[in-house]
């Protein structure tokens, strides 16, 4: 069994820069979607474009997760690290400063690209420096900053908007976060290289590319990664993307719904190198899937017996979803590549879970409009299903037992 180890002070400011990179992840998504009431009626935005503002950020978080996280591999972590918040704050400039929609659109992408790239590195600056009996932990507190940082937008909307609705405000919410990037990308660049990505260098030379991630000794891994993350995705998006309408009449309990997100994301934390990752993921996968069910049957009860099935429904999604595979798809796609190749396996396997996501943000609204509301959560409860079946098929387990591949 492997002993807790203390972190020394480089340690703690590598996870401290890692998680603020986290932090600014969740507030800057959170307040681009608040932005969008408002970039709607400055530029007259039609319903397609709206959808195409919305989703510029996940297909520049796919481009930057699979390409930044190649070149992680080439040119190593410390510059990249660095580099992909200057980028981010150059994408931040230009859609406060945009003056047409194309080129906010175009702004917004690469917002997306730096937040993309973000993904696996800052898991490589985690896991490649942190004790492996404290690595799930580590790399699970920093991810779980995003919700943090999603309250700070939350506050930070509030405080733009509420006094006086503008239809330049949107422009104040991207400006907002500007300085404290660049300060962060700076404070970034004090970090040394990556020990393992450094020792990895002195052996044989790997070959570019995605190609070594398809042979067979890593096939397995890869599909580990990314095929529960793309599941993972399409069920969380497609909630994500209905839970408006299902909240409708019940304001407070979208309160309650964030609750149940940092409660299972603290129980991940908790249990992730005690039970491993590959039990917690099952767990949530199921866990999901009957908390869906559990609103699907509320929704068929309608009137006053909806509320009490809808509650109990998303309050265990919300909280099975973050103790299972939202934590540990991200924990497992850095742990299961060879440092020489591990910023390609976990930058596809994020670029893959995107994939779901923005074919949750394309498919919804279309089979909400042909199909009506009714089977759409039994239609995510399976997709939860098959997640928790595909994680059982292919599970490689990487706690604390069995070390980070050398």
């Amino acid at each position: 069994m492997a002993l807790r180890q203390p972190l020394s002070r480089l340690q703690w400011l590598g996870w401290g820069l890692a998680a603020a990179g986290k932090l600014f992840e969740g507030l800057i998504v959170f307040i681009g979607g608040m932005a969008l009431p408002s970039l709607t009626e400055r530029f007259g935005l039609t319903p397609l474009a709206q959808g195409a503002f919305a989703a510029s950020s996940l297909l520049g978080i796919l481009v930057g997760a699979l390409g930044l996280g190649w070149l992680a591999d080439r040119i190593g972590r410390r510059w990249l690290f660095s580099v992909v918040l200057l980028l981010l704050a150059l994408g931040l400039l230009g859609a406060a400063l945009s003056p047409t929609a194309p080129l906010l659109l175009v702004s917004l992408l690469v917002v997306g690209i730096a937040l993309g790239a973000d993904y696996p590195l800052a898991h490589l600056v985690i896991s490649e420096s942190a004790p492996a009996a404290q690595r799930g932990r580590l790399v699970l507190a920093a991810f779980g900053c995003q919700a943090l940082g999603a309250v700070l937008g939350m506050a930070a909307a509030a405080w733009v908007l509420a006094p006086r609705p503008d239809p330049l405000s949107w422009r104040l919410l991207y400006l907002l976060p500007l300085v404290p990037v660049a300060l962060l990308a700076v404070a970034r660049w004090r970090l040394p290289e990556s020990g393992p990505w450094l020792e990895s260098r002195q052996g044989e030379p790997q070959p570019g590319g995605l190609g070594p991630l398809f042979a067979p000794p890593l096939r397995r891994a890869l599909a580990l990664a990314a095929l529960p993350w793309f599941l993972q995705d399409l069920t969380t998006y497609g909630v994500g993307i209905y839970l408006p309408q299902l909240l409708q009449g019940a304001a407070a309990l979208a309160a309650w719904v964030e609750l149940a997100f940092l409660i299972g994301m603290a129980a991940a934390i908790a249990l992730v190198d005690r039970w491993g990752r590959i039990p917690l993921q099952i767990l949530g996968f199921l866990g999901c899937a009957v908390g869906l069910l559990l609103a699907a049957r509320g929704q068929l009860a309608g009137g006053d017996g909806q509320l009490p099935w809808l509650i109990a429904g998303l309050l265990l999604v919300q909280f099975m979803t973050n103790l299972g595979p939202n934590a540990q798809t991200y924990l497992l796609a850095g742990e299961l590549f060879p440092t020489a190749l591990r910023g390609r396996g976990a930058g596809l396997a994020a670029a893959v879970g995107k994939a779901g996501a923005i074919a949750a943000a394309l498919a919804i609204p279309w089979l909400l409009s042909r199909w009506g509301p009714g089977p759409l959560l039994p239609l995510l409860a399976f997709t939860s299903v098959l997640g928790a079946a595909c994680t059982w098929a292919l599970r490689i387990e990487t706690r604390p037992e069995e070390p980070l591949v050398p």
